[in-house]
Protein backbone atom coordinates (compact mmCIF):
# COMPACT_ATOMS: atom_id res chain seq x y z
CA UNK A 1 0.00 0.00 0.00
CA UNK A 2 3.05 2.45 0.72
CA UNK A 3 4.39 1.39 -2.51
CA UNK A 4 1.65 2.47 -4.33
CA UNK A 5 0.97 5.99 -2.57
CA UNK A 6 4.53 6.64 -3.37
CA UNK A 7 4.62 5.88 -6.50
CA UNK A 8 1.86 7.88 -7.40
CA UNK A 9 3.64 10.79 -5.32
CA UNK A 10 6.26 10.16 -7.41
CA UNK A 11 4.50 9.94 -10.96
CA UNK A 12 2.78 12.73 -9.62
CA UNK A 13 5.49 15.33 -9.11
CA UNK A 14 7.61 13.88 -11.92
CA UNK A 15 4.96 13.96 -14.51
CA UNK A 16 2.46 15.94 -13.05
CA UNK A 17 -0.65 13.41 -13.08
CA UNK A 18 -1.18 10.11 -11.32
CA UNK A 19 -0.63 7.57 -13.06
CA UNK A 20 -3.86 6.14 -12.87
CA UNK A 21 -4.70 8.54 -15.27
CA UNK A 22 -2.57 7.94 -18.01
CA UNK A 23 -4.56 7.08 -21.61
CA UNK A 24 -8.17 8.17 -19.56
CA UNK A 25 -9.69 11.24 -21.23
CA UNK A 26 -12.09 13.26 -18.75
CA UNK A 27 -15.51 12.63 -18.88
CA UNK A 28 -17.65 16.36 -19.00
CA UNK A 29 -20.85 17.34 -18.75
CA UNK A 30 -22.31 17.72 -22.26
CA UNK A 31 -24.76 20.45 -23.85
CA UNK A 32 -28.34 19.30 -24.10
CA UNK A 33 -30.77 20.12 -26.84
CA UNK A 34 -34.69 20.47 -26.41
CA UNK A 35 -34.91 17.01 -27.92
CA UNK A 36 -32.01 15.20 -27.33
CA UNK A 37 -31.27 12.66 -24.84
CA UNK A 38 -28.78 11.62 -22.88
CA UNK A 39 -26.50 9.28 -24.30
CA UNK A 40 -25.71 6.27 -22.02
CA UNK A 41 -23.85 6.64 -18.76
CA UNK A 42 -25.32 10.58 -18.54
CA UNK A 43 -28.01 11.78 -16.63
CA UNK A 44 -30.79 14.99 -17.51
CA UNK A 45 -29.21 17.99 -15.70
CA UNK A 46 -31.08 21.26 -16.42
CA UNK A 47 -29.59 21.77 -20.00
CA UNK A 48 -26.74 19.89 -19.86
CA UNK A 49 -26.23 15.41 -19.95
CA UNK A 50 -24.46 15.36 -16.53
CA UNK A 51 -21.74 12.09 -16.41
CA UNK A 52 -22.75 9.28 -13.78
CA UNK A 53 -19.39 7.20 -13.21
CA UNK A 54 -19.57 4.28 -15.70
CA UNK A 55 -19.75 7.67 -18.09
CA UNK A 56 -17.53 7.41 -21.32
CA UNK A 57 -15.88 10.31 -23.47
CA UNK A 58 -19.38 11.47 -25.59
CA UNK A 59 -19.37 14.49 -28.04
CA UNK A 60 -21.83 16.13 -30.02
CA UNK A 61 -22.61 14.08 -32.83
CA UNK A 62 -21.62 16.10 -36.54
CA UNK A 63 -22.56 13.47 -39.50
CA UNK A 64 -20.59 10.34 -38.82
CA UNK A 65 -18.62 9.53 -35.58
CA UNK A 66 -14.85 9.65 -35.10
CA UNK A 67 -12.84 6.04 -35.73
CA UNK A 68 -13.29 4.97 -31.65
CA UNK A 69 -16.55 6.47 -31.45
CA UNK A 70 -20.26 4.74 -31.68
CA UNK A 71 -23.34 6.75 -32.62
CA UNK A 72 -25.85 7.12 -29.37
CA UNK A 73 -28.86 9.25 -30.28
CA UNK A 74 -27.62 13.03 -30.63
CA UNK A 75 -24.24 12.14 -29.78
CA UNK A 76 -21.14 10.26 -30.29
CA UNK A 77 -19.83 7.62 -27.70
CA UNK A 78 -16.42 6.46 -26.97
CA UNK A 79 -15.80 2.35 -27.29
CA UNK A 80 -13.95 2.62 -23.74
CA UNK A 81 -12.24 5.69 -21.19
CA UNK A 82 -9.04 5.40 -23.81
CA UNK A 83 -10.63 6.68 -26.56
CA UNK A 84 -8.29 9.96 -28.43
CA UNK A 85 -9.60 13.04 -27.99
CA UNK A 86 -11.59 14.13 -30.43
CA UNK A 87 -13.25 17.76 -31.55
CA UNK A 88 -15.57 19.05 -34.48
CA UNK A 89 -13.47 19.55 -37.17
CA UNK A 90 -13.23 23.45 -38.60
CA UNK A 91 -11.07 24.02 -41.61
CA UNK A 92 -7.88 21.57 -41.31
CA UNK A 93 -7.36 19.87 -37.98
CA UNK A 94 -4.91 21.61 -35.80
CA UNK A 95 -1.10 20.34 -35.16
CA UNK A 96 -1.45 16.42 -33.31
CA UNK A 97 -4.56 15.93 -34.63
CA UNK A 98 -5.85 13.73 -37.82
CA UNK A 99 -8.88 14.06 -39.78
CA UNK A 100 -11.74 11.30 -38.98
CA UNK A 101 -15.00 12.24 -40.77
CA UNK A 102 -16.14 15.93 -39.82
CA UNK A 103 -13.59 15.15 -36.39
CA UNK A 104 -10.07 15.61 -35.69
CA UNK A 105 -8.52 13.16 -33.16
CA UNK A 106 -5.91 13.18 -31.43
CA UNK A 107 -2.51 11.49 -32.64
CA UNK A 108 -1.55 8.33 -30.36
CA UNK A 109 1.02 9.20 -28.13
CA UNK A 110 3.86 6.16 -28.40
Amino acid sequence: MLRRKLSLVLATVLFGFPLGALGDQPVQPLPKGQRDTCPYGYNSSGAYCAPMSNAKPALPRVGSCPYGYTQSGSYCLAFDRKAREAVPKVGTCPYGYNSSGAYCLKSSVR
